[in-house]
C-alpha cells in the first residue's frame, strides 16, 4: 500500500498545487468579505464561475478574429486576466451595493439567505446568456499552455514516479503566487489596506477616525471579486470546460479553506486552500488503496467536507485564527 502510495506522490503533490492556488485565492474572498462584515458571501463561488465565462468568451472572440494567432499566449492571458479582474470587480460592488448594503443592519440570517440567492440568480443569468449565444450552456475553450514536462522524481527516490506538469499548471501556480503576494502586501503596507483592518477591527471607531468605511467595504468586494474572476479565468485555462456550476462546490470548498485556515485571517486562507487542494487530490489518487476498493476517486470531494466538520468541533477558529472571548 505504502509503495503505491509513494509512486503517485509527486503527481498528487503537482496536481494538489494546482487545484489548491485555485481554492487559496477563491478563499481570499470569503475571508476578505467576513473579516470586514461578518457576512459569508455565498454568491463569491458564482463570481469565479461568472469570471471563467467572462474569460473564455474573450479568449474565443479573440480566436474568432485570428488575435490568438499572432499575440502571444502568455499577453493574451495576462490581458484576459485584466479586463476579466476589472470586470468581476464591478460585479462584486455592484452585488454588494444592491443586496448586501441596504441590509447591513439587518439580522445576519437574512444576509446569508440573500447571499444564497445572489449566487442562483448569478447561475442563472449565466445560463441564459450562455444558452442564447451558443444553445448549450457547457463552454469548451481554447487551448492554451498545453505544453507538458516531465519531473523525473524517480532520480530522487526510487519509490516516485515520474510526474508531468503541464506548462498551463506552472503559470497558474505563479499567477496565484504573485496574486497573494501582491494582497498581503497591500492588506499590510498600504494606507487602503490599514483603513481595511481598521474596519475590521471596529467599524463604528474607524467611522469616527474619519475613514470612509462604505468605500472600503465596496473595496474589499472589489479585490475580493477581482480576484475571484482572475482565477476562474486562470481555472478554464487549466481544466479546459466549464459550465455555469462550477462555482458552487469550488465555492463550498474554499469555504472550507478559509475556515481551516481562521477566517478572516488573508494568510490562514491561503494555507487552507493549498492544504485543501492536496488533500483532495491525495484522495482521488489513493482513497480506492487505503479503502480495498471499497470507496474510489468520486468520493474525493466528501474530503473537504469532512475536514470542515473536524475543524468546527476541535479547532472552529482555524490553523491560524485566534478564539474571540464575546463580552457580555
Amino acid at each position: 500500500m505504502l509503495t503505491e502510495i509513494l509512486h503517485t506522490l509527486p503527481q498528487v503533490l503537482i496536481d494538489g498545487l494546482t487545484l489548491g492556488a485555485v481554492y487559496a485565492i477563491v478563499a481570499l474572498g470569503y475571508t476578505m468579505v467576513y473579516g470586514i462584515l461578518e457576512l459569508i458571501n455565498f454568491a463569491h463561488g458564482e463570481i469565479f464561475m461568472t469570471g471563467a465565462f467572462i474569460g473564455t468568451a474573450i479568449l474565443l472572440i479573440m480566436t474568432g478574429f485570428g488575435w490568438l494567432a499572432v499575440m502571444p499566449a502568455l499577453l493574451a492571458l495576462i490581458l484576459v486576466l485584466v479586463v476579466t479582474s476589472v470586470l468581476t470587480g464591478f460585479v462584486g460592488m455592484g452585488i454588494e451595493r444592491v443586496a448586501y448594503r441596504p441590509l447591513r443592519s439587518a439580522p445576519k440570517l437574512i444576509t446569508l439567505i440573500t447571499a444564497i440567492g445572489v449566487s442562483f440568480l448569478l447561475q442563472d443569468i449565466v445560463r441564459f446568456i450562455t444558452e442564447l449565444k451558443k444553445g448549450n450552456y457547457i463552454i469548451t475553450g481554447p487551448s492554451l499552455f498545453t505544453d507538458q514536462t516531465t519531473i523525473k522524481a524517480s532520480a530522487l527516490l526510487s519509490g516516485f514516479n515520474n510526474a508531468q506538469v503541464k506548462s498551463s499548471s506552472i503559470i497558474l501556480i505563479l499567477i496565484a503566487i504573485i496574486l497573494m503576494i501582491a494582497l498581503d502586501f497591500f492588506i499590510n503596507k498600504t494606507k487602503w489596506g490599514m483603513a481595511m483592518r481598521a474596519v475590521a477591527q471596529d467599524r463604528e471607531t474607524a467611522s469616527l477616525m474619519s475613514i470612509n468605511v462604505n468605500k472600503v467595504i465596496s473595496l474589499t468586494f472589489f479585490i475580493g471579486s477581482a480576484l475571484g474572476g482572475a482565477t476562474g479565468v486562470l481555472f478554464a485555462v487549466q481544466y479546459g470546460t466549464i459550465d455555469p456550476y462550477i462555482g458552487f462546490i469550488l465555492g463550498l470548498k474554499a469555504f472550507t479553506a478559509a475556515v481551516l485556515g481562521g477566517i478572516g485571517n488573508i494568510r490562514g486562507a491561503m494555507v487552507g486552500g493549498i492544504l485543501i487542494g492536496v488533500l483532495e487530490m491525495f484522495a482521488a489518487a489513493n482513497l480506492s488503496i487505503l479503502t480495498s476498493g471499497t470507496l474510489g476517486a468520486e468520493y474525493k470531494d466528501v474530503f473537504a467536507f469532512v475536514i470542515l466538520i473536524i475543524v468546527l468541533i476541535f479547532k472552529p477558529e482555524g490553523i491560524f485564527g485566534k478564539a474571540v472571548t464575546e463580552k457580555v
